[in-house]
């Protein structure tokens, strides 16, 4: 998939709020300070379209961005230790569940995890109750280049076998590396796909 246009729509604090469901939408969402902002900028080949930030936290609404006019783009905030008070990560868990579980047209979200660290409570947590509402996920791991191939291996084994406690099969998982461009392939790929697969009358 080649992109061709990246334009942010609005951010919105409620999914009654969202744009209107009439395309296929994908979410990113991950623990606060896991990449997230640097891989969207990456896999739209847009440098700052979605807003970094050294301080966990930024991202504190829904934004929407739409892609090639044909499938939007959503950035959830961020979940873990984000420095704000448990009141307002409260709100923001909420917000995040009920959209997830309320958004119409929501193909699939993509779940970051930190390739780095092992698995982490609040990740394995929020994978659960993912699984407890049957809602489709892919499992993307940042930051692999900042370990070497045999630690992201480790890694990626103990994470296999922890998930395959819960999960046959397992969710999709795609490797990815900001500074290599690693896993933005795979993972436009796995949108065209999905979105070949979208049907308006099934969301609605």
């Amino acid at each position: 998939m080649i992109i061709r246009s990246a334009e942010f729509i609005k951010s919105s604090a409620h999914v009654k709020d969202c744009p209107g469901a009439s395309l296929p939408e994908y979410a990113f969402l991950g623990r606060s300070n896991v990449g997230k902002s640097s891989l969207i900028n990456m896999i739209t080949g847009r440098n700052k379209l979605a807003k970094t930030s050294s301080s966990p936290g930024k991202t504190q609404l829904i934004n929407h961005f739409v892609i090639n006019d044909a499938w939007y783009l959503t950035d959830l905030p961020g979940y873990g230790f984000a420095k704000v008070p448990v009141a307002v990560k409260k709100k923001w868990e909420k917000m995040i569940k009920n959209y997830l579980v309320r958004r119409e047209n929501l193909m699939c979200s993509f779940i970051l995890l930190d390739s780095r660290h092992g698995p982490m409570k609040n990740d394995m947590d929020f994978l659960e109750w993912m699984g407890q509402n049957a809602l489709p996920l892919c499992l993307i791991f940042t930051k692999a280049d900042k370990l070497s191939r045999s630690r992201l291996q480790q890694n990626m084994n103990v994470y296999k076998k922890i998930l395959a406690e819960q999960w046959d099969p397992l969710p999709p998982l795609i490797i990815s590396s900001t500074s290599s461009r690693q896993g933005k392939e795979e993972i436009l790929k796995f949108i065209a796909t999905s979105n070949k697969a979208y049907s308006p009358r099934a969301h609605f």
